[in-house]
């Protein structure tokens, strides 16, 4: 199939007066529009078309109206609808209200602005929009836009990894967490925004962008805010340097070319965004950045892009473009999505493999030989409801079951307290964790799912030296992860115990809740955690099963091995632990991962 990267530019006239008054400062008058029509001339110039998405100010403005009929005319521009951009003295005085975030409302609220915003638009177009969009819809939101105004059929719906992490970098003062939903483009279950539709029952009937395109190792281990392709992302992170009396940023071209380099991995397709508000662009420069950086940055980009059409590398779209092309492109609801991504940014080697099917979202680590540091059981297909009136005002996360920066992970103060799934080693007294071995993978795609093979690594243990050599299936069409450790070298007879275990809790930030529901079961034996660092080991066992009501999941770990084991934490270090064991002296051990909705 043919290697097809395509690109949404998609710009918003945000026409904020409090912008200027409590951002930009000193009486500076609003500069909105003309920064909205430079964006628009950058990407004209360069031969891209882009989505304007109109917000509800924007809609009070003729000037606004007429240019966006023009530019749709003579560009080919797509006119859409932003549910971003709702805070100006209009809606303040209809609403009564300073909030500002459409998933925040309470539920007859929403309904209420998305009437309001969709009325007035078919009042300025005389049709409905194809394409809308926030930082974050939930489900309820994206089920009555369809159902109401079934013409849309894009919308942006996340903004990748805006969690406790974003929240700390704003000091603690940013109220809304999304985190744990894909990086790339799907279709949102009804069910649950953040997870993928498992079949044509489950589809919402739109595709899901993510609000910007992000550096897949540097934003989740770090603040995301500084990593992405949205140009002054990049220099708000410095990421840039002086050249001659000029500055350049090559990491923003190799970001951009690193989303291209995902076709591999996706049977040719890869995908990237641009999402800027003109707020980025003010006259009075931000993030230690004068305007004309600021003006350079958003201009090179666009002449990126344009360059890349040029040469046929590039398809350029509007959002409701987008929608029916990637609908072709995806026609299996099962199909994963991945992610090989390597550093770009620091030089550490470090290598992540990520994956999102409507079964789960994950990472592995092959910094750490393959550890898994970030597990989503998106087939839970939780009903989470957000906003005022809910159990989730400001927190719109998908619960993890595995989070390395949220729990820990192998590199904790407190020995096996971090949440990760690894393989131990063990012999004469001695063992070793792979996730002290760094090491990379190769990708490969199969018939009935995809494959990560990882470069061997060697342990060395009582004078022992150990080859082994892991590889890592996703199974398609099931929450399965098979994975096998090979012993790769004559041990000569000698016997090594492989342990695979996963190291587990639940939530949506660093904190645990009360984890006394959950049940652990190994060979028929089941208790109830108490907080009592109880364990269950069945010799014989097979498979070990940890049950979590909280967030309606069921984890199986089993495989061809002599012992299973589940045991609980204690209030100190509230994890919960399956371990899988096998003696041997060659040859290899197979477990495997399930992911199941609890009854």
């Amino acid at each position: 199939m043919k290697n097809s990267f395509v690109v949404n530019i998609i710009h918003r006239p945000e026409l904020s007066p409090e912008y200027s008054k409590k951002v930009a400062g000193k009486g500076v008058e609003d500069e909105s529009l003309g920064i909205f029509i430079f964006q628009q001339d950058a990407a004209h110039r360069y031969g891209l078309k882009t989505t304007i998405q109109l917000t509800y100010a924007s809609l009070f403005s003729d000037e606004i109206i007429e240019l966006a009929k023009r530019h749709h005319e003579e560009y080919g521009d797509e006119i859409g609808l932003s549910l971003l951009g709702l805070p100006c003295e209009q809606f303040k005085e209809r609403y009564k209200t300073e909030d500002f975030c459409i998933w925040m409302f309470d539920d007859e609220t929403k309904r209420e602005i998305i009437d309001d915003v969709f009325s007035m638009f078919f009042d300025k177009f005389g049709f409905y929009p194809e394409s809308t969009g926030s930082y974050f819809l939930d489900a309820y939101t994206i089920n009555y836009i369809k159902q109401n105004y079934p013409s849309v059929k894009c919308a942006i719906a996340t903004c990748w990894e805006e969690g406790p992490k974003a929240y700390h970098t704003c000091n603690n003062s940013w109220y809304t967490f999304m985190d744990g939903g894909p990086w790339n483009p799907w279709i949102p279950s009804k069910v649950n925004s953040h997870c993928p539709a498992s079949s044509l029952e489950d589809d919402s009937g739109i595709v899901a962008i993510p609000h910007l395109s992000r550096d897949l190792i540097a934003c989740f281990d770090g603040n995301g805010s500084n990593f992405g392709t949205h140009p002054q992302n990049v220099l708000r992170g410095m990421i840039y340097y002086e050249d001659g009396g000029g500055y350049e940023y090559p990491y923003l071209y190799n970001l951009i070319d690193q989303y291209r380099h995902l076709g591999k991995y996706n049977n040719g397709y890869s995908y990237n965004m641009m999402f800027v508000g003109p707020g980025w662009l003010n006259k009075s420069g931000r993030w230690e950045a004068p305007y004309e950086l600021l003006a350079k940055s958003y201009d090179d980009a666009m002449r990126y892009y344009g360059s890349l059409k040029e040469r046929g590398e590039l398809m350029d779209m509007t959002m409701s473009e987008f929608a029916d092309f990637y609908r072709e492109r995806h026609p299996d609801y099962s199909e994963g999505e991945c992610a090989l991504w390597k550093d770009i940014l620091y030089g550490s080697g470090k290598q992540y493999f990520w994956y999102a099917s409507p079964f789960m979202r994950t990472c592995l680590d092959f910094n750490q030989g393959g550890a898994m540091i970030d597990l989503r059981p998106y087939a839970a297909r939780l009903p989470q409801r957000t906003g005022i009136g809910s159990d989730n005002v400001y927190d719109a996360s998908y619960p993890y079951l595995i989070q390395a920066n949220y729990r820990a992970g192998f590199f904790t103060h407190y020995a096996g307290a971090g949440t990760v799934k690894s393989c131990r080693v063990k012999y004469h007294g001695e063992e070793a964790d792979l996730c002290l071995c760094r090491t990379m993978a190769r990708f490969e795609t199969l018939e009935d799912g995809v494959r990560l093979t990882a470069d061997p690594v060697t342990v060395k243990l009582d004078g022992l030296e150990i080859v082994l050599q892991s590889v890592f299936t996703f199974v398609k069409s099931s929450g399965e992860l098979i994975t096998s450790r090979r012993i790769l070298n004559d041990l000569h007879g000698k016997e090594v115990v492989i342990e695979e275990y996963f190291t587990g809790a639940f939530g949506t930030t660093e904190y645990q809740a009360d984890m006394s529901n959950i049940t652990l079961s190994a060979g028929g034996e089941t208790q109830k955690y108490a907080y009592l660092g109880r364990k269950i080991v069945a010799t014989g066992a097979k498979i070990a099963k940890v049950t979590i009501p909280e967030v309606e999941t069921e984890i199986e770990m089993g495989g061809d091995v002599d012992e299973a084991e589940a045991a609980e934490g204690i209030a100190f270090s509230p994890v919960y632990h399956m371990n899988l064991r096998r003696t041997l002296s060659e040859g290899e051990v197979i477990t495997w991962l399930r992911l199941r909705k609890a009854n």
